[in-house]
């Protein structure tokens, strides 16, 4: 039997067995080679500075060497490039840019790790996980506010999480399911490696680096023993009403039906947390009241619309649909529109003088990627706002150009219905993709 069939029936058939042999698997040519070819092509080259054309043209070779120093424990991982990327508020993302041999040996290695803990993981963790996608998350959170008791939303965010993670208890973790100290060894070596910034190297004594392959099985693991496998066992044990949970990475949002459920869970989360040497982002964990009942609970307070909260790119509010019904309503998060606005007007600069057919090939490349995210149900309003805005910041683009020959709107609507693309739903309703894929 294959590796990740046989790997999935035993952890599942024994949920306190540690694999002792594992490594073969990851030095494995076929496998280093699959996981070769499933790398991002066009991805920035690592401190290594070799890309993956150049890794390709002699393949079959660079892979045995590579294989042979994983077989000897002869494998020395390099520092990760950081570079930082503009956030939608504004702040800086630290962005982690791996090796070319790390990308793929980590990638290995997480193909073997997925076999043992996608049986571990539970239903509610969504976050960089095979056949699972952020719609399935965002699916899980509307049909959970729709049909379970909920009337408070904890939105929880971690400080800094991927810089928090703490390493000795990430490896007491780990060694819960793997015994083989190869992949220990190895794993410490991606995470010790240190990182190289304004060309110097700094040594990092916590944090899994974002943007190597290992990261997110990573923090699934440390989030699967810190928050879910806590979480769960909270809502069976001490919850009074309903409780719905959903992860995706570090992101979390929890549902109750009783406040008081809420604040405790809220709490005892915090204390949760310092022990794992997290802690939660004081400003952007918020409780807040949410659900079918909320509107009018609130104007009988006296008090306003009730609140929205912000979740994988998207802004949830409370609203009705056409026949009364309880709905949520998910538009895309306003700032996250605006930061990928300025991000095309910048480019457009940049392409001021290339030809049209050109501009108009990638704007439609750009619009049509926006859409295949956030086009889903009752989002048309803010899909068409982007759209409009792209076709503005083109027609000026264009007028600039020339001032003898300035484009007419005449003109410039027939380009706009040529290149870019017309405004469509993508995503099914929530409850009908969670309908098949449940």
């Amino acid at each position: 039997m294959h590796w990740s069939g046989y790997g999935r029936q035993a952890a599942c058939q024994d949920k306190e067995l540690r694999f002792t042999s594992l490594w073969h698997h990851v030095y494995n040519i076929d496998r280093l080679r699959n996981a070769y070819f499933k790398l991002q092509r066009k991805a920035a080259a690592g401190v290594d500075e070799v890309t993956w054309e150049q890794y390709g043209e002699e393949l079959e070779d660079n892979l045995q060497n590579l294989s042979e120093r994983l077989q000897r424990v002869a494998y020395r991982a390099k520092p990760v490039h950081r570079m930082y990327i503009p956030k939608a508020d504004g702040r800086q993302r630290p962005l982690g840019v791996t090796a070319l041999e790390d990308k793929i040996a980590q990638r290995s290695t997480v193909e073997v790790m997925n076999a043992i803990y996608e049986t571990d993981f539970l239903g509610f963790s969504y976050g960089f996980r095979p056949g699972r996608s952020p719609h399935h998350a965002l699916d899980a959170i509307c049909v959970a506010m729709t049909r379970r008791k909920v009337n408070w939303v904890l939105d929880a965010d971690i400080s800094g999480f991927f810089d928090a993670i703490d390493r000795d208890w990430l490896v007491k973790f780990l060694e819960h399911r793997i015994a083989d100290p190869r992949v220990i060894r190895h794993i410490k070596k991606w995470l010790n490696a240190g990182v190289i910034e304004d060309g110097k190297r700094i040594d990092t004594a916590s944090g899994s680096p974002q943007g190597g392959s290992i990261s997110p099985v990573l923090a699934n693991v440390y989030l699967h023993y810190v928050f879910d496998l806590w979480a769960d066992q909270w809502r069976n044990q001490h919850a009074r009403g309903d409780v719905v949970i959903v992860r995706f990475a570090d992101d979390s949002v929890m549902g109750f039906e009783h406040r008081s459920d809420a604040e405790q869970f809220h709490q005892d989360l915090r204390e949760r947390f310092h022990k794992f040497a997290l802690e939660l982002h004081p400003d952007k964990t918020r409780l807040i009241e949410f659900g079918r009942f909320a509107a009018e609970n609130r104007k009988r307070r006296g008090e306003g619309k009730p609140e929205s909260f912000d979740f994988l790119g998207f802004t949830h509010v409370c609203d009705r649909s056409s026949n009364g019904r309880f709905i949520v309503l998910r538009q895309t998060i306003a700032k996250r529109m605006q930061a990928k606005l300025a991000e095309i007007k910048c480019e457009l600069r940049k392409r001021l003088h290339h030809s049209i057919p050109d501009v108009g090939r990638w704007l439609r490349s750009v619009v049509q990627g926006h859409f295949q995210y956030y086009a889903v149900p009752r989002n048309q309003r803010k899909l068409h706002a982007f759209k409009y805005q792209v076709y503005c910041l083109w027609f000026r683009s264009l007028r600039r150009r020339s001032q003898r020959h300035r484009v007419t709107g005449e003109r410039m609507g027939r380009l706009a219905a040529k290149w870019l693309p017309s405004v469509k739903i993508l995503h099914p309703y929530p409850e009908q993709r969670l309908r098949v894929t449940t």
